[in-house]
């Protein structure tokens, strides 16, 4: 497989990531290998928080989440997904496939040997976060959803969703930091859309977040659509914890913590939350306040 790996260089400087580099090694499934950056702060033998990003972002959309829980007492693991961050990137858009990236992450799960997880999922790190609690459920204790959703290509998508599709594919300057300022409610200053932008130098770089759109289920018959349904009868069968955290300026995600809070056990009885001034990536909107509802809800249900 052909990849690209984005110089450290574009790293340097970024305003309140600071976080040193880790690096572990995954089966690119034609023979070779892909490097795929995590950052690991606190405690190595604290239980886990693993905080998955989505599309178009990387783990820079942590930063204000990862220093309140460590200093809460937790370890915690922010993976880039293939194709992002520090993480290489295959050059071709037939690369990128919905499995790969469960199998990569599910292979990085088991290299780092977590266990005791408490996923947070938000976006493209719910669809692949949530098939990666149905692959290996005996290593997650608890689950924090926001702002994603697990499709299985059986209810159609939005027009929004379908213009944003082509959109991803087609546009001829792919601007990741924008697009993750036009998901917020508080609004970028330039040097973290530049943030953003850091993993792309250029265009040959982009293809996975390009792709990813493409990859979400939106027909029955999609090849992702029967995994994602297995997915769902074992989620639906777990007892573990369920928190949902919603931003309330996400229009589209609207109404879908409802299927989590219906069909999942563990999510009875929890302290879901819509939460005001939250949009998309509300990760950039109010961190700190999802970083300390997160380690409350560790505490409750532990």
């Amino acid at each position: 497989m052909q990849f690209l790996r984005t110089d450290d260089a574009q790293f340097d400087g970024l305003s309140d990531y600071a976080f040193s580099p880790n690096y572990l090694k995954v089966d690119d499934t034609e023979g070779g290998v892909l490097r795929v950056h995590y950052i690991d702060e606190g405690p190595r033998d604290a239980a886990p928080v693993l905080l998955m990003h989505g599309e178009p972002t990387w783990s820079y959309l942590y930063r204000h989440m990862i220093p309140p829980l460590v200093a809460a007492g937790h370890r915690v693991i922010a993976p880039d997904l293939i194709g992002f961050g520090r993480s290489d990137k295959p050059t071709a858009l037939e690369d990128y496939t919905y499995q790969r990236h469960v199998d990569w992450m599910v292979s990085a799960v088991q290299q780092l040997d977590l266990q005791g997880i408490t996923l947070f999922a938000q976006d493209w790190g719910g669809l692949i976060g949530l098939r990666l609690v149905a692959a290996m459920p005996d290593r997650f204790a608890r689950l924090v959803v926001g702002n994603t959703a697990l499709p299985t290509g059986d209810q159609p998508m939005n027009k929004a969703f379908e213009s944003w599709r082509e959109y991803a594919l087609t546009v001829p300057d792919f601007n990741a930091g924008r697009i993750v300022y036009g998901g917020t409610t508080t609004k970028l200053t330039e040097a973290e859309v530049a943030a953003y932008n850091a993993p792309f130098p250029d265009d040959r770089y982009q293809a996975g977040a390009r792709k990813f759109p493409a990859l979400v289920p939106s027909t029955p018959d999609d090849p992702a659509a029967p995994a994602n349904r297995a997915a769902w009868k074992v989620l639906s069968g777990l007892s573990l914890p369920v928190l949902t955290t919603f931003g309330a300026d996400d229009k589209i995600m609207a109404g879908v913590e409802k299927v989590f809070q219906n069909q999942m056990p563990g999510a009875a009885g929890q302290d879901h939350v819509i939460l005001p001034d939250a949009g998309h990536f509300l990760q950039e909107d109010i961190g700190p306040e999802l970083a300390r509802r997160i380690a409350e809800f560790i505490e409750k249900t532990c």
